[in-house]
């Protein structure tokens, strides 16, 4: 992505309705792994940082990242050492070696898809977990597709295809941000009926902020324990067999 998106990440990932809520609904659902004590745990693609914190709470965390910029901007916020992780290869990566892998909104960034599922079930413990989110519906491909170098959104039986070719098995896939996914598909039918050409990662006013923030923030108690209605994005748990 471009410099200018990894700086408005950076700005606005402690703020912005969906950064937030989406931290709360991962949050839930790794509590519910009940990862060992002491888990290692690893984020591929961590972006501009925003994540480590919540994932902090459950083991001792690494991340790797390969853009220069936003690698700087994770380290500045985090004060880990991140590292230099290029998928598919991951070779700067330890085999066998985590409990949980945490690859959030970043597949849809990358060419080889499957070999890079593959590379990361190499990474994790028999038995270890990745959690995986990407955006969901081709339908919905915009602008903010373009703008953020997504090369696919995702259906659910493609990324269910994904996970079991690169030997993993699925414990858990859904849609979420399911509540303001009307909201969303009018939106972006709008932009391609009016030619708009930005992405969608403005910050919105303060009012619309927080009512976003809450609506989405209130699936943490239903994803992961009740079929979800068509979403903006889709989160797995897979394991290595």
């Amino acid at each position: 992505m471009e410099r200018e998106i990894y700086e408005r990440m950076a700005s606005h990932a402690d703020r912005h309705w969906w950064f937030v809520a989406r931290r709360r609904i991962l949050q839930t659902l790794i509590a519910r792994l009940r990862l060992p004590r002491g888990a290692r745990i690893l984020e591929v693609g961590c972006g501009t940082g925003h994540n480590i914190a919540m994932l902090r709470a459950f083991g001792d965390v690494e991340a790797v990242e390969a853009d220069e910029a936003a690698r700087g901007f994770a380290r500045e916020a985090s004060g880990l050492p991140i590292g230099n992780g290029l998928l598919p290869e991951l070779n700067e990566v330890s085999d066998a070696r985590y409990d949980l892998v945490a690859l959030l909104d970043v597949l849809e960034h990358v060419d080889e898809d499957r070999a890079s599922l593959r590379s990361i079930a190499r990474k994790l413990k028999p038995g270890g977990r990745l959690l995986l989110t990407v955006p969901a519906h081709p339908f919905l491909w915009s602008p903010h597709d373009e703008a953020h170098h997504h090369k696919r959104r995702y259906t659910k039986k493609a990324l269910a295809g994904a996970l079991r070719a690169s030997g993993l098995r699925i414990d858990g896939l859904s849609y979420f941000n399911s509540f303001l996914f009307p909201l969303v598909l009018a939106a972006r039918f709008a932009g391609k009926l009016l030619g708009k050409k930005e992405g969608d990662d403005a910050m919105p006013g303060r009012a619309a902020n927080g009512l976003f923030e809450r609506v989405f923030g209130l699936e943490r108690h239903l994803v992961g324990r009740v079929p979800m209605p068509p979403g903006v994005s889709l989160v797995a748990v897979a394991s290595r067999i």
